[in-house]
């Protein structure tokens, strides 16, 4: 069907569960204190904790606009991604003829503009993560500014306020990978461009780099040489 196999139906569901699977042990109750990203969501309460307790406040701002600075950037990336998959499929024509020379490779013009498609959707979809992410940052500017001064740092609403400004950056941070996330399972995706085997192949590959980036020896040894350990 549109010039798909029971192989491609195959390789794109593997794709889907391993973007779910990953999506839920990156954020599951499993990934605290496990994966480089749920370890940092300590140290965001730790830095609006210390934060608290600063009269200036003005380093704390500028963390923060940096890190909006940075997702601003992948949202722009996004975006001409998304330019650059939609003038892919407006030259149909010309691809199909380059890739009719190529061995292993055999699409159609139906399957190809849909495989586009999915990948502008991929694409689109880490836009909105990014974009999302920059209004988390910019609400987490709005919180560090409304902080209490130091001087209430042992009220319970100065508490109340530390929490909800660590748990904003924590959420925005989280938007922030996700769109990251979709920026890596696109690169396997494009192995769906030759046939079914490299879509699998690639997506499996692409999988176990993150998985090792979040909880391989390499991710952890600055934080645990910092907490006193041994690199």
């Amino acid at each position: 069907m549109f010039g798909f196999t029971y192989l491609d139906g195959m390789a794109f569901a593997l794709f889907a569960v391993t973007w779910v699977a990953y999506h839920h042990l990156m954020e599951g109750g499993w990934s605290r204190g496990r994966t480089l990203n749920g370890r940092m969501d300590g140290f965001r309460l730790q830095w609006m904790q210390r934060m608290l307790a600063r009269e200036n406040r003005i380093i704390d701002t500028q963390i923060v606009a940096a890190l909006q600075n940075g997702t601003a950037f992948f949202a722009s990336t996004s975006l001409l991604a998304i330019g650059a998959s939609l003038a892919i499929l407006q030259s149909t024509d010309a691809v199909m003829a380059i890739f009719a020379d190529l061995p292993f490779v055999a699409p159609t013009r139906s399957s190809w503009e849909i495989k586009t498609l999915g990948l502008t959707l991929i694409f689109a979809n880490a836009f909105f993560k990014f974009a999302w992410a920059y209004r988390l940052f910019n609400y987490t500017t709005i919180l560090v500014g409304s902080t209490p001064p130091p001087a209430e740092v042992a009220s319970a609403e100065a508490q109340a306020h530390v929490l909800s400004a660590a748990r904003m950056a924590t959420l925005a941070g989280r938007h922030f990978n996700r769109g990251q996330r979709a920026f890596f399972f696109a690169i396997g995706y494009l192995g769906w461009y030759i046939n079914g085997w490299a879509f699998m192949a690639a997506t499996v590959a692409i999988f176990f780099v993150m998985i090792n980036r979040q909880i391989g020896r390499d991710s952890h040894w600055i934080l645990d040489t910092d907490a006193g350990g041994r690199p």
